[in-house]
This record gives structure tokens, C-alpha cells and sequence, in this order.
């Protein structure tokens, strides 16, 4: 069933008693938070339920209180899974819907329930409890991410590719060797995920409104029933700091960094003019006018959408920067970027381990590119400082080399023998092995270097980390 729109009525506000005249219908609308904050529903009542359950055993309510709310919550829950429970404006936001909801439903038991809290620590919790799950969720996607790219490396751990600086070619490397490099930045990103899990992992509830409260409660077994590592240690900065929601939103646009990264250069090897790989179709669009478009709207969007999540970090940062303690109704402008930021981050991730299995390799392209670009100079200098040429001056003769070639319009390992020998006596019959690709990747057989030996060795480890081996 879909959800009903938000309902108005002329209820008094939990809080009306102070004032004498009700809310401006624009301000009422202005200063709610329902519209989005409803999202925090199922970890409000989980948050809801431990507290009670709570006060009952310090005696701060009876046993049968905390049995109606335990009964009502249960029939809340149920309306907003299904999608029936009818969220109102004049109500503000998800926790005064459903304590309005409660009472109705048990009477003066629901009524107790907001004992020793406040909606200060009460969101503060909330928010915490639902990033928690989101970023076990945003976590497994990178790992299916990271296997996807583990998957594809293996294929082609030894399939040549021109690797690049300032976009012109370099060196030969592989393109399993490439993409581990992400990999690595997976690595990294999730590894930042996990940490910020821990600080988000800490139980705000019991700060009240900014000081505490007067009741003998028990956050730390609050804690424990919520899966809490601890409780926040002080009371103010408990309901006003939102330094773990800005950290995530942090971690996340490095992650959407990342993706985007891979997806510019997706993008162009894409272009017909490189041709180094193709997309699976269903990750692409057509022209509206050009029948013969294919276009890479998946990677083009990746990075739009890393804009969207950069903007997001600077807008909590904004948030924060100027507030004094503790709680200010600012911070209810952290939700939409939060939320919208995992979202994004989620889909993206989600879209992208699939977008990866559909890379069709292009590895003949690849080869010629290699053969236009001199790509194994550096492997010739190397050679003749390994017979005693200062590095300097090697790397102006295989300059001198590079230049001949190119007025010849041939790569370096097709100009005859005789010629490279008048760029420097030390090059000999030897030389031609050093100059071929295979011979150029091979070479690097160390840790981290591109020899597929390496590439493969690295991947294996990979696997392990990942327990995919």
C-alpha cells in the first residue's frame, strides 16, 4: 500500500503549553522535518523500546507501562513497514508521529515513554543507529565491487597497456595491474568506512536535552541492547556535534572520487579514437539524432554524481562550523545530505560491481597503442646504465633514439640494430629483448610492480583479504 500523505490537524504541539498563540501555517511547514526524517522511523522505535525497557528495570516506570509500549510499538512498526501509517505535519517529525501514534494506541503508558530523554539525544541516536546499518550495507557493496574488479584483473593480469602520465604514455603495464590500483583504493576507502563505523558506534541516548537527566537511568545497558561499543562521554557534545555524520559524508565523496577516477578513464577508452574497451549495452544510452551514438552514461553520471556527494560534505561542514553548544535547530538541515549521500553512494557502488563484469577488453587496440608511444625507452636506459652509462647520459641517447624513430615513423623496437648502436656503443643484439613489451613487463618482478607473475600474486592476496580465495 503507498504511503499516505502528510495529514495536518489542530492537536496542541508536546510543547504548546509556553506559548500563546499557535504556529504561522508557513512556519509550521518551514521548521518540519517529517517529510524526510520519517525515514528514521524503524530506528526510532528500536531506539524507543530499548528505552523503556530501560526505565522498567530502574524502576523509573512500571512493568505493565513498558508492556503497552512494548504492544503499541509493535503495531507502529507494522503500519510503517506496510506503509500505513499516516504522518502529519503539525507533528514536526518522525519521533513526536509516532509518540502522538503511541498514545493513542496505549494511552497514558505512551505518555511515559519520553521520560528521561529528550528529542535532542533521541535524533542523535537515531541518526546514529541508521548510518550504522547503512554503512554495513555501503561496505558490503565495496566488497562486491572489489571482486568484480578482482574478477576482471585475473583475466587480463597479462594483457599489455599503455600506462600514462599526464595522459601520454609511459610504460607498458598490464591491465589486470591497472585495475588493482583501484583495488587498492578500495582497500583504503573501506578501511575508512570501518573506522568511522566505530565513532558513529557510540550511544547518545541519556544526554537529554544538553545535561543530562535527574532520573537513575542506564545508558550503559541502553548500549548494550542497541549494539553500542560505549556511550557518548559527555552530555553536550552528544546532541550537538555531528562530526561522525560529516566523516562519513567525507569517506564517501573519497569513495565517489575513486569511482570517478575509474569512470573518466572508462570514458576514453571507450571513445572510438582509443577503443581500448567497450561496455555492456545496458550500461549505455543512444543519440535522439545520431543513430550511431553508444554513449557511456553510467561512468558520465558517476561523476556528476561525485560532485553531488562533494557538495553534500562542504554543506554539513557549513552546518557545524558556526554553532555554539549544544543542540541548535540547524542541525535538522543534516539529514536530507546525509541520507541522499548514502544513497547515492549505495547505487553507485551497486550499479558500478555489475558495470565491471560487462567490460569487454579491447586487447589488440591496447597492443598498438603501446607501439605508438615509445613505451619501452625507460626499459632501454635502464639497460645501458646496467652497463655502466651514467643514467644522464643514457637517457639522452635513447632521447636521440625516440627522435629517430619518430621521423621514421616506426617504434623504437623496429629500428635496426645498427642504428640504435650509433645512439651508444653499449647497445647490442641484447638490446632488442629489453625493447619488446613482454620483455619490458616482465622485468618489473617485484612487489607492487606490473610482471603478471606479480599482478597475479597480488590478486591471490587480494582474494584472501576478501576470504574469496
Amino acid at each position: 500500500m503507498a504511503e499516505r500523505p502528510p495529514a495536518q490537524d489542530s492537536t496542541p504541539k508536546a510543547w504548546s503549553g509556553r506559548f500563546s498563540e499557535p504556529v504561522d501555517e508557513l512556519v509550521k511547514r518551514y521548521t518540519a522535518s517529517v517529510s524526510f526524517d520519517r525515514r528514521l522511523a524503524l530506528a526510532d522505535i528500536r531506539g524507543s523500546l530499548a528505552h523503556a525497557r530501560m526505565l522498567a528495570r530502574q524502576g523509573i516506570i512500571s512493568d505493565a507501562d513498558r508492556a503497552d509500549i512494548e504492544r503499541g510499538m509493535t503495531t507502529i512498526r507494522g503500519e510503517v513497514e506496510r506503509g500505513e501509517f499516516v504522518w502529519s505535519v503539525d507533528d514536526e517529525d518522525v519521533h513526536l508521529n509516532i509518540e502522538k501514534r503511541l498514545t493513542a494506541l496505549v494511552g497514558d503508558a505512551g505518555k511515559r515513554l519520553h521520560t528521561g530523554r529528550s528529542r535532542n539525544d533521541q535524533v542523535a541516536t537515531d541518526v546514529r543507529l541508521w548510518l550504522r546499518e547503512a554503512i554495513d550495507d555501503i561496505l558490503a557493496a565495496v566488497r562486491a565491487c572489489q571482486s568484480s574488479l578482482l574478477d576482471l584483473a585475473e583475466a587480463h593480469a597479462a594483457t599489455p597497456l599503455p600506462g600514462f602520465t599526464h595522459l601520454q604514455v609511459a610504460q607498458p603495464v598490464t591491465f589486470g595491474h591497472h585495475l588493482m590500483a583501484y583495488f587498492e583504493m578500495s582497500r583504503r576507502d573501506a578501511a575508512r568506512l570501518a573506522d568511522c563505523r566505530r565513532r558513529v558506534n557510540q550511544l547518545p541516548l541519556g544526554a537529554a536535552a544538553l545535561a543530562g537527566t535527574t532520573f537513575p537511568i542506564d545508558r550503559e545497558s541502553v548500549a548494550a541492547e542497541l549494539g553500542f561499543d560505549g556511550v557518548c562521554a559527555n552530555s553536550l557534545d552528544a546532541v550537538s556535534d555531528r562530526d561522525f555524520a560529516i566523516e562519513f559524508t567525507a569517506c564517501a565523496a573519497l569513495v565517489m572520487m575513486h569511482l570517478s577516477r575509474l569512470s573518466e578513464e572508462l570514458i576514453l577508452w571507450m571513445n572510438p579514437a582509443v577503443g581500448f574497451i567497450d561496455l555492456a549495452d545496458r550500461f549505455c544510452t543512444g543519440s535522439s539524432i545520431m543513430p550511431q551514438k553508444k554513449n557511456p552514461d553510467v561512468p558520465e553520471l558517476v561523476r556528476g554524481k561525485t560532485g553531488r556527494v562533494n557538495g553534500h560534505l562542504v554543506a554539513l561542514l557549513t552546518l557545524m562550523k558556526g554553532q555554539p553548544l549544544a543542540y541548535n535547530k540547524d542541525n535538522q538541515e543534516d539529514k536530507e545530505p546525509l541520507f541522499d549521500t548514502a544513497d547515492t553512494l549505495l547505487d553507485t557502488l551497486t550499479i558500478f560491481a555489475d558495470l565491471v563484469r560487462g567490460i569487454r577488453v579491447k586487447p589488440e587496440a591496447m597492443r598498438a597503442a603501446l607501439a605508438r608511444g615509445f613505451a619501452t625507452a625507460t626499459d632501454l636506459a635502464d639497460y645501458l646504465v646496467k652497463k655502466g652509462l651514467p643514467f644522464r647520459d643514457a637517457h639522452e641517447a635513447v632521447a636521440r633514439a625516440v627522435r629517430a624513430a619518430e621521423e621514421r615513423g616506426c617504434d623504437l623496437a623496429e629500428l635496426p640494430l645498427d642504428l640504435l648502436a650509433g645512439f651508444s656503443p653499449l647497445i647490442e643484439a641484447d638490446a632488442l629483448q629489453v625493447l619488446t613489451v613482454e620483455g619490458s613487463l616482465a622485468a618489473r618482478d617485484h612487489v607492487g610492480g606490473t610482471a603478471p607473475r606479480q599482478v597475479m600474486a597480488a590478486i591471490a592476496r587480494a582474494r584472501a583479504a576478501l576470504g574469496t580465495d
